[in-house]
């Protein structure tokens, strides 16, 4: 982008600390991913630097003043802490526009073993929403998790104010997720209601499914200004036949690390390859055209390439320009994780 010298201002934005030092390492590369990919989705080709202030790492990085819905727009960045403005030597806070819709605790507070950090999932929106054809979207986004387990993605998508849908073929996980939302809407005294039905599948089963309807406020919600949290009781591949009278702008989701977590297909063992294989093209039915699928997985176990062919014989663009190439990390001893971010055309 050009711009005249005298209208450049200099940003600059702390690079936040997770308490997961194997995380934090990789914080400054996918930090500067997500803050390149967010920028160019306002229509700004900026690579930031990082540069040390006062013993902290912050991105800098030259640009015409940002407006303040241009800020409100970068806003959910997951690696970011201090805004500030520099003149020489000088930081000079900005405010952080926006509230979260609901509080970031619910994506937190539920801990359960395989669990992804709340960062990282929030990265993983706030990249599929800067590559989606929506990403300047003024109206509520919908995303759904094909695999949602105990829910973080969804928690993550309502704190940005999105709706969320969440399939699972695991009774007692969705359980544990409606028991622990039931007890945090109430204790935050979120208005809300909740309805239980089932959806008919061409072929299949009902499947059950449970329906919150929510608002941040009690004005909100009797204005009929709400959000929705959706769980669908099964398979993952059913996810195109359930929506596909209203399909989703984005799709997140944490794959399974490891051979302990094997899926299973009608109580037969099934290969992770079979699943993907099954699911890549009804999850691709699930989402609208120009809509974006992140999935996170475990390098040492699927290798990137492998994932990238399926999706793309499904039908997908897998997008693979810098720096969404180079998005692997380590994250412990048996688990190097990636990120496959691809288009539905």
């Amino acid at each position: 982008m050009l711009f005249r010298s005298e209208d450049v201002m200099q940003y600059a934005f702390q690079l936040m600390s997770h308490p997961n030092v194997r995380y934090q390492a990789a914080l400054a590369k996918l930090g500067k991913a997500e803050l390149v990919r967010m920028l160019h989705a306002l229509g700004h080709e900026i690579i930031p630097t990082i540069e040390q202030i006062g013993g902290t790492d912050f991105f800098i990085f030259d640009s015409p003043e940002l407006s303040q819905e241009e800020l409100s727009f970068l806003a959910p960045l997951s690696c970011t802490y201090l805004w500030a403005r520099r003149e020489g030597e000088t930081l000079l806070p900005l405010t952080r526009p926006g509230e979260k819709y609901l509080p970031g605790e619910m994506a937190e507070v539920l801990k359960y073993k395989g669990k992804t950090n709340a960062a990282f999932t929030m990265l993983m929106l706030n990249l599929a929403r800067a590559e989606s054809a929506f990403a300047r979207e003024k109206r509520p986004l919908t995303v759904l998790d094909p695999m949602c387990g105990k829910g973080t993605t969804l928690y993550c998508a309502l704190e940005q104010g999105m709706n969320a849908v969440g399939i699972d073929r695991d009774r007692k996980d969705l359980k544990e997720a409606m028991d622990f939302v039931n007890r945090s809407l109430q204790m935050q005294r979120v208005k809300h209601s909740l309805a239980q039905n089932s959806r008919s599948v061409p072929k299949g089963s009902a499947v059950p499914e449970a329906v919150y309807t929510l608002a941040d406020t009690k004005e909100h919600y009797q204005a009929g200004d709400t959000r929705t949290l959706r769980f669908l009781l099964s398979d993952t591949c059913q996810a195109g036949a359930l929506l596909r009278k209203e399909p989703v702008e984005l799709l997140v989701a944490d794959l399974p690390y490891g051979i302990q977590h094997a899926p299973e297909n009608g109580g037969r063992p099934e290969s992770f390859e079979q699943l993907m294989k099954r699911a890549l093209p009804s999850w691709r039915e699930a989402v609208k055209p120009g809509g974006v699928m992140a999935v996170s997985f475990n390098s040492y176990t699927l290798p990137k390439k492998h994932l990238a062919q399926w999706a793309f014989n499904a039908g997908w663009e897998p997008l693979t320009a810098s720096p969404l190439d180079d998005l692997e990390h380590y994250v412990e001893q048996a688990v190097n994780r990636d990120l496959l971010l691809c288009l539905r055309k």
